[in-house]
């Protein structure tokens, strides 16, 4: 138990009742396949290596290896010779993608006294790799070149209903550059939102609130973000499409069909860049205006005001933009039964500076996994499904290797991918793993198997305890006490598993460790060996954990008799989804009513406002009907096919058909005109939220619709969702007869 987990966290290990005294065999396997792939899955584990995981993130993360560099093709070549070493059939599969990288990069506040920003993060006697050549300067891909001259607005967040705050008090940003705060959405949604507010530029910085010496100690004393330190990323607009902005659908192959870089709708017109809060103080400091509401304020030493007027700032941008090349390594260990089944496992292998903890942490528990299954096979396993393990490059800028792989072997993936397994950036703590519900059952089973390296219970308990302690109310702790499960979480989206959930449906999961390594490292130079070796994992206990866990469900996968899925816990899971929909339709009904209610009467409160607005909002439509029966209908459908596959799975001895069945039918969930304003995203459950950007949006064209008043919008998508649900029901039913 380290320092850091709390007195409650240790005291619930000790009192929850041990899951592990119950033996039981394997979902998928009858007892005596149960037995054999217990006894391999022990000899997996014999086969990892913390310390060899450990070698190879120092070795991996010894340089800088951005897309296109030179250092980027020889940590590709570096992964490829180590699959071909563990046995595995290698070839690499090179994509040409848009990349834009800075030429000129000026930020100065304009005026007396002025202040021209550093945009610089400094190198640290404590961190050996932080002076090193050929790393990329603090900036935002994507950004557009500009040269602006214009007011600065403190916009909080960024976010839409800051922007709705800023129109009750008179204060516009149109022809105006904004400073937002990192935090509470991805970073693209800020350029995003401030762009369709008439915004000219934006800023980005991270307030030591957020990710900074309000956390705890800055680096290199401690594991939180220095007043240097500085978020790069991508501000594509990946929740219109992700991948290479000029292919959108096709893959980015040397002769593939481009459009003109002005018509990429995935890409802004306004240049943005992230800055310090070094940078950021002598900007917020030079505002005049009113003064930000309590809620806007962050943790620097001043009085945070809005501006619009007292200061204006001069940025200018410009950037080399040209096609890169993405390498794709792409390891094959050939199924013996099915060897037209295929288990895929990702993880990406460029960085933004040297990545040590994102993404070369997953990377090499990914390779591990490889180079124990490979020991295996030299004592006699063979798979039975085929086991495709991927290092995706690109990443970083948005999934471009992902994506472009994915959309050039669509059909053969739609056919073939009975799951797809994902990790990116991993450090120390509880379980995370968040991914189709279908697979929950599964990923429920592989964690009350696997011991916490520092607890010494399953991962399963200690998961379970985190979320108890964690829990909002008396009622929520009650619930997961008297669980049999854990819920994994919805997947938006972030990292590779977009392109194989979302575009394709294949099944896929997202796994990886957290709570317990603070973040402020990260995509900056900082993100190092020496950081990971002081304030992440030292012992690399965790990331063996994670080739365990990531392992182990993959080899269920490669080898089950009938596949894990379980289509009542989707069926359960969704109906979740309504519950919340429809209970959150009521309350806006109500709320809109009541509000209207008080502005019409003049009693509005405006002393009591949260946001200390000066004028009371304006009215509101009222909420009419929203008519969610065809899902709810549905949903019956759903649960009486769930539970018929269910009991055919119960009896054993499934077919290939059957099996092929199984791991297709999430692929009944998509819909081919794809989602409203975003037609590449197709999944009708889940998708990254169009103003959330990685966090997930569940049944996500009804509840865009509903949060955003579009009421034709929403019953329209009620009938898609609820003919998603229907077509996975039927095809259910026929797959049953299999």
């Amino acid at each position: 138990m380290t320092k850091n987990v709390p007195a409650l966290l240790a005291g619930l290990l000790i009192c929850l009742p041990s899951v592990l005294a119950q033996q039981h065999p394997l979902l998928g396997f009858p007892d005596s396949a149960a037995a054999i792939q217990t006894r391999w899955e022990a000899q997996f584990d014999q086969q990892l290596s913390a310390a060899h995981i450990g070698a190879n993130i120092k070795e991996l993360s010894a340089y800088p290896h951005h897309l296109g560099a030179a250092r980027d093709k020889a940590v590709a070549e570096n992964i490829a010779q180590q699959f071909k070493s563990y046995g595995w059939e290698v070839q690499t599969e090179t994509y040409q993608v848009l990349f834009s990288t800075p030429r000129t990069r000026t930020l100065e506040l304009v005026g007396v006294p002025g202040y021209h920003a550093s945009l610089k993060e400094p190198a640290l006697p404590e961190d050996a790799t932080s002076g090193q050549e050929g790393q990329l300067p603090t900036y935002n891909c994507w950004s557009a070149d500009g040269d602006v001259t214009g007011p600065l607005v403190y916009v909080n967040y960024g976010l839409p209903e800051d922007y709705e705050w800023l129109d009750r008090i008179g204060v516009s940003v149109k022809g105006k550059i904004v400073i937002a705060r990192y935090g509470r959405a991805w970073r693209g949604i800020k350029p995003k939102v401030a762009q369709e507010h008439g915004a000219i530029g934006c800023l980005i910085y991270s307030d030591p609130h957020d990710d900074g010496y309000f956390q705890g100690d800055v680096y290199p004393k401690g594991p939180y973000k220095n007043e240097y330190g500085v978020q790069r990323g991508s501000v594509m607009d990946f929740v219109v499409y992700p991948g290479d902005p000029l292919t959108p659908g096709i893959g980015a192959t040397a002769d593939a069909k481009r459009l003109d870089r002005s018509k990429a709708p995935n890409l802004l017109k306004m240049p943005v860049l992230p800055i310090s809060y070094h940078d950021a103080q002598p900007l917020l400091a030079a505002l005049q205006g009113p003064v930000a509401p309590a809620t806007w304020r962050g943790g620097l030493p001043i009085t945070y005001h809005i501006g619009g007027q007292g200061a204006s700032v001069h940025l200018t941008l410009a950037f080399d933009w040209g096609l890169k090349p993405a390498y794709d390594v792409i390891a094959t260990f050939k199924g013996a039964r099915y060897p037209d089944e295929w288990v895929v496992r990702g993880n990406h292998h460029d960085a933004w500076i040297n990545g040590a903890s994102d993404p070369v942490t997953g990377l090499s528990a990914m390779l591990e996994e490889a180079q124990a299954i490979g020991a295996l096979a030299r004592q006699g396993y063979r798979p039975a499904r085929t086991l495709v393990y991927c290092a995706w490059d690109g990443e970083e800028q948005g999934l471009l290797g992902s994506t472009e792989w994915v959309e050039t072997h669509a059909a053969a993936l739609q056919k073939k991918a009975v799951a797809y397994i994902n990790t990116d950036n991993n450090g120390r703590g509880f379980l995370e793993a968040a991914g189709s519900h279908a697979l929950q059952p599964l990923v429920n089973e592989v964690s009350r198997g696997v011991t916490d390296p520092e607890t010494h219970v399953s991962l399963w308990e200690r998961a379970r305890a985190a979320k108890l302690v964690h829990a909002d109310n008396t009622k929520a702790k009650k619930e997961l006490l008297d669980a049999s499960t854990l819920t994994i979480d919805a997947l938006g989206s972030g990292s590779d598993y977009s392109p194989f959930l979302q575009h394709t449906g294949v099944p896929s999961l997202n796994l990886g460790f957290g709570g317990e390594d603070g973040g402020g490292e990260y995509h900056s130079i900082y993100d190092s060996y020496d950081d990971f070796m002081r304030f992440k994992d030292p012992t690399f206990a965790y990331q063996r954990a994670l080739a365990q866990v990531a392992g182990r469900i993959v080899l269920r996968l490669a080898g089950a008799v009938t596949l894990p899925f379980d289509f009542r816990t989707l069926h359960k899971t969704i109906s979740n989804y309504l519950d919340d929909l429809v209970a959150a339709t009521e309350a806006q009904r109500t709320n809109t009513a009541i509000e209207n209610k008080l502005i019409r009467s003049g009693q509005y409160d405006l002393a009591s406002d949260p946001q200390n607005a000066t004028k009371a909002p304006l009215l509101r439509a009222e909420v009419p009907f929203v008519d969610f029966s065809p899902l709810q209908n549905a949903l019956v459908a759903l649960q009486l096919a769930a539970d018929t596959i269910a009991a055919r799975q119960a009896a054993g001895a499934a077919s290939p058909a059957f099996n092929e069945g199984l791991y297709r039918a999430e692929q009944q969930l998509l819909t081919s005109e794809g989602l409203p304003k975003r037609t590449w995203y197709k999944h009708t459950i889940y998708a990254p939220g169009y103003y959330t950007g990685y966090g997930v949006k569940t049944l996500p064209g009804v509840r865009e619709a509903i949060e955003q008043r579009q009421w034709k919008e929403a019953a329209d998508q009620v009938v898609v969702a609820a003919t998603a649900v229907n077509k996975l029901a039927t095809y259910l039913r026929e797959v049953a007869n299999k």
